[in-house]
């Protein structure tokens, strides 16, 4: 075993041996202090994220009670089969729903501050639905003014792509469109994003692109409205179709003019975007 030398080769005297050890000892402790600091801070973010968790489920829970006591069950049956929808309902209408859901979000407030539990609770209670109510409610939570702060983050463009991409029908589709259009007022990166998406394999992320402009006005990106829509003319899609149509005929209330003149420059549309498109015109 090394040996340490007190002699004048090591230049090292007693002192300077005590003074070492004790700078070691020092590092040492500041290693010690430092581990407990990290031990103290991960407990405290454990225990942050339970209580968020809980905050969450209640919400859920009082949400799903509200919605089943408001319920309808042969309102429930009709509502399925209009939809096609192999998902239960409660039967609860859409205004309905969507006042229930505000209500009792604004009775968990807490939920709502920060933005990472505002989107966990969100994908929660889809990705959790039983109902398709509770779709519905997640939807009318990012209408809502404690929303506000949130809605329209650019980072919140991949929880309504989650959304597009699990729903699958024009109901939640066309509803979360209107959040992806919070985003693109907001983000020339969402305006990008939604070029991509004009093209995407899935239908309902393409009608989402053509839609998501609906009640922007006089603020609606016409070189973006007319890229999606250019992408799509050619769709036998009956949903693309429709949704062109809509497109057009909603921003026609801003610009009649301009839509007229569009829908004569685009030979190729479908009869049917085109006679949705000059509706009311």
């Amino acid at each position: 075993a090394a040996q340490v030398s007190w002699g004048p080769r090591s230049g090292l005297g007693a002192a300077g041996f005590q003074a070492s050890r004790a700078g070691a000892a020092g590092a040492i402790m500041s290693v010690i202090c430092l581990w407990k600091y990290a031990v103290r801070r991960g407990g405290a973010r454990m225990a942050e994220s339970g209580q968020a968790d809980a905050r969450v489920a209640e919400f859920i829970a009082d949400l799903r009670q509200a919605l089943e006591e408001a319920g309808d069950p042969a309102r429930a049956e009709q509502q399925r089969a209009y939809l096609k929808s192999e998902m239960a309902m409660y039967g609860v209408g859409v205004p309905d729903t969507r006042r229930l859901a505000q209500r009792i979000a604004a009775t968990h407030s807490d939920v709502w501050t920060e933005a990472a539990t505002w989107e966990a609770a969100l994908r929660r209670l889809w990705d959790g639905a039983a109902h398709r109510e509770e779709r519905y409610a997640a939807l009318a939570v990012i209408r809502a003014k404690l929303s506000a702060s949130h809605a329209g983050r650019m980072e919140s463009l991949a929880l309504y792509e989650h959304f597009l991409r699990t729903g699958q029908w024009w109901d939640l589709v066309d509803e979360t469109s209107h959040a992806v259009g919070l985003v693109v007022r907001k983000h020339p990166a969402a305006v990008a994003r939604m070029r991509v998406w004009a093209t995407d394999p899935d239908v309902w992320v393409r009608r989402s692109a053509i839609l998501c402009q609906l009640q922007h006005k006089a603020d609606t990106d016409l070189d973006l409205l007319t890229n999606v829509i250019e992408v799509n003319q050619e769709d036998p899609e009956f949903f693309i179709r429709k949704a062109i149509g809509w497109a057009l005929r909603d921003y026609a209330r801003t610009d009649g003019d301009w839509v007229r003149a569009f829908v004569q420059a685009h030979p190729r549309l479908s009869p049917l975007s085109r006679r949705e498109a000059l509706k009311r015109l």
